[in-house]
């Protein structure tokens, strides 16, 4: 009996704008964006808001976008369904399952086994990213093994993987140094064979530059892939020139939200807000990178 054949693969070139850098959006942010809303707002937020929220940002920012990141839990069926994405934009699932705890939003993360790679391929996805949380005080042997189950899942569904490593206190108390966790995450995680690797800023773009410019290099050293960075817990105003940094010592590009979007919640007009003020800083973001990755 011969086996059914194994899907074309999607390459990077799916979720990447043509000059090879990557301009992705994020809006996979879950009870932390609930949380977000909260600060606007005396009444609950309801998960409908923040579909909405979703939808809207995926429908008005893709186009400027060379990929969009969404979360199964609240709105990548409804984006699917609406139509949201942007031709030229590459839908990425999140494949992650958050597990709240001790005061934070994410303490640990599962891979998501109701987020089905064929499935979620069949509905127009490229790629699928899980977020890995990394503790100094905690067995490497545990993350290792989901990343390289993440990546099969990938790999028999012709989708591309794209991980987060995540750098988090250590439960023991112990001292500890973000930074060098952040790059440690990169050397334990950065050569397991996923095909995109993304980074959270080195001093959060407000540290010293030639260290984080450093660090950035090491990440760069440490990883097999290409590699982006993130946004959460860097100043929206200082994430351009953190970018423009990371590029310049070997990223190439973001996957990022809160810096896109984050100051548009709880406006009262959301679609004019993103359209007006999101829109602008994601093409600015967009020419950044590609000027930064002709160098």
């Amino acid at each position: 009996m011969s086996s059914s054949p194994s899907p074309t693969a999607y390459t990077l070139s799916s979720i990447a704008r043509p000059s090879g850098a990557f301009a992705m959006l994020a809006v996979d942010q879950r009870e932390a964006m609930r949380g977000m809303f909260e600060q606007h707002q005396d009444a609950p937020v309801i998960d409908e808001q923040l579909r909405r929220f979703k939808v809207a940002a995926t429908r008005i920012l893709s186009p400027h976008a060379s990929a969009v990141l969404v979360d199964k839990q609240f709105a990548f069926d409804a984006v699917v369904e609406e139509s949201a994405v942007a031709p030229a934009c590459g839908l990425i699932a999140a494949a992650d399952h958050f597990i709240a705890g001790n005061g934070e939003y994410v303490t640990a993360v599962e891979i998501d086994r109701a987020v089905d790679p064929t499935e979620v391929r069949a509905q127009g996805a490229v790629a699928m990213k899980l977020l890995v949380i990394h503790r100094p005080d905690e067995d490497p042997a545990g993350r290792v093994e989901m990343v390289r189950e993440f990546r099969e899942r990938c790999r028999e569904a012709g989708l591309v993987s794209i991980i987060e490593p995540v750098a988090k206190a250590p439960r023991d108390g112990r001292d500890w140094d973000w930074d060098a966790c952040v790059v440690e995450a990169a050397r334990e995680l950065g050569d397991l064979g996923v095909d995109l690797y993304k980074a959270e800023v080195p001093g959060k773009g407000l540290g010293d530059e030639k260290q984080m410019r450093r660090r950035c290099a090491e990440i760069t050293d440490a990883v097999s892939s290409p590699w982006v960075v993130l946004s959460s817990g860097v100043p929206a105003d200082v994430f351009p020139q953190a970018v423009r940094m990371a590029c310049e010592e070997g990223a190439s590009g973001f996957l990022a939200g809160r810096a896109v979007w984050a100051s548009v919640i709880g406006s009262d007009d959301l679609e004019r807000d993103l359209t007006e003020v999101s829109v602008p800083r994601l093409q600015q973001l967009g020419e950044l990178v590609d000027e930064a990755v002709s160098r």
